[in-house]
């Protein structure tokens, strides 16, 4: 946990608040506090001005989805960050807001967290500083307001800092380079009641001094957008399509840009039902923040699970080595490579397990035991992916397979090993019976009992798999 933070792929939520589809559902504290519950590190609030102007409320804008307030949200992740994980939680704010909310948003946000808010303007970075420091700390991402960009009396920050930057090619404005040199947390306090008392214009800087990561949008397009700056870190966001065409593109100039700065991707603004897409295309890419529907319940979110099982379920998984060494163009490493398999995992599916004790004895069929049978098989590189099914076993509660399969992987360092158990029916749809997701980077040689999950991520209390798992 101590290399750079744009070394780490990590888990990262989109429009957090939201508790079901993208246009109608409620907004509210608890899918916030359920994300965090699960390691989740990277919240999303969208802040828009409540229907008098003189508060700041969390909604998905310019749909139906209900509203909760700011300060509900704040105090709801000061109180579950950490509990899951000690490593830094970073809040991208989704800005719509007056000058004189965004003074409001600095006062609530510096009272809420106090010490635990990380400002990099007292520090001289070099690079973006490793998870291990920034241990309990809260992040603050968001664009710096205009005014404060356009203000004449902000001083640009001295040559030994590194101003961070989130990048959407989606508009075109680019931030301005420059910032006032770091204060302490008392100045904040300090310039944030002048502002709301009317003292300061609305150019104070108060608001940008909270912001850990800076968001700015470049002109000039997605090739311009990928080039590797050397005097500034910053942050990228592109929406799923955007990173489809960089990959088919840019592939290896994407690979290169996450080596030092941060790339986001984001859901398209179609999946109305809190849908997600495939994660595997991004990892590959080097891309940190895989922004998710934590709702959108499906196989998309199930990767994402069984990604974040790495590394204690910390949030935080250190990327391959091979997506961070440096070098020249034929160096770096290049996604559509066809590469030659690393080793093989051969998995031997001997038997499952406690059904019987989860479910009702007529939740798979009404006059007789399941027919299980198992889907196995890996996500990851398209080389590597592939799935394998076992024999159906008719009428058992605690089906016996002893089935093995093998599976060559180019790239195991990103490999997923899935399981998905259902039950057999021939004049409907298939009963879902649990799923598991682990990383094939973690897996343990020898014989295991692996429990298996419902469709939402949590783990059954009895329903198991064993199985055997060898590298060859």
């Amino acid at each position: 946990m101590t290399a750079p933070l744009s070394h780490y792929f990590i888990y990262t939520g989109h429009n957090s608040y939201l508790t079901g589809n993208q246009l109608s559902s409620k907004s509210s504290e608890l899918p916030i506090i359920k994300a965090l519950k699960r390691g989740v590190r990277v919240i999303e609030l969208d802040l828009w001005p409540n229907s008098s102007k003189d508060d700041v409320n969390v909604l998905h804008g310019r749909t139906l989805t209900s509203s909760v307030k700011l300060r509900d949200c704040l105090k709801a992740i000061k109180e579950y960050a950490f509990v899951a994980s000690p490593y830094p939680v970073i809040i991208t704010f989704e800005d719509h807001l007056t000058p004189d909310l965004q003074a409001k948003v600095a006062k609530m946000v510096t009272e809420t967290f106090g010490s635990m808010l990380f400002s990099p303007e007292s520090e001289n970075l070099e690079e973006l500083p490793a998870p291990e420091n920034l241990k309990h700390k809260i992040l603050i991402s968001t664009k710096p307001p205009k005014e404060c960009r356009e203000a004449g009396d902000i001083k640009r920050s001295s040559s030994q800092n590194i101003q961070v930057f989130d990048v959407d090619v989606d508009d075109a404005w680019s931030e301005d380079e420059s910032s006032k040199s770091g204060s302490d947390m008392s100045d904040h306090d300090v310039e944030t009641e002048d502002l709301l008392k009317g003292k300061k214009s609305p150019s104070s800087p108060v608001y940008k001094k909270l912001i850990a990561i800076h968001a700015g949008k470049p002109k000039n397009g997605l090739k311009n957008a990928l080039k590797a700056e050397k005097d500034k870190v910053r942050r990228l966001s592109l929406v799923e399509q955007a990173l489809k065409k960089a990959a088919e593109n840019h592939g290896q100039d994407v690979v290169r840009f996450t080596q030092k700065h941060i790339l986001r991707i984001y859901p398209k603004g179609t999946r109305i039902t809190s849908s997600n897409y495939k994660p595997l295309t991004c990892w590959l890419h080097g891309a940190q923040m895989v922004a998710f529907n934590m709702q959108g319940y499906g196989r998309s979110l199930w990767l994402m699970h069984g990604m974040f099982r790495a590394n204690g379920n910390c949030g935080y998984v250190k990327k391959p080595e091979f997506l961070i060494r440096c070098g020249s163009k034929n160096e770096v490493f290049n996604p559509k490579a066809k590469l030659p398999p690393k080793t093989s995992l051969k998995v031997k599916v001997y038997m499952g397990d406690g059904w019987h004790l989860d479910f009702k004895k007529t939740h798979f069929d009404r006059y007789s035991p399941p027919d299980f049978y198992t889907r196995v098989g890996i996500a990851g590189a398209s080389v590597d992916r592939i799935m394998k099914k076992t024999k159906i076993k008719v009428d058992n509660w605690t089906p016996v397979w002893n089935e093995e399969f093998t599976f060559p992987l180019a790239v195991p360092e990103l490999a997923l090993l899935r399981f998905e158990v259902h039950d057999r029916n021939v004049s409907e749809k298939d009963t879902f019976a649990g799923q598991i997701c682990l990383p094939v980077s973690e897996l343990r040689p020898g014989i295991r009992a692996v429990p298996l999950c419902n469709r939402k991520g949590d783990q059954y209390p009895s329903a198991r798999l064993l199985m055997r798992f060898e590298f060859i």
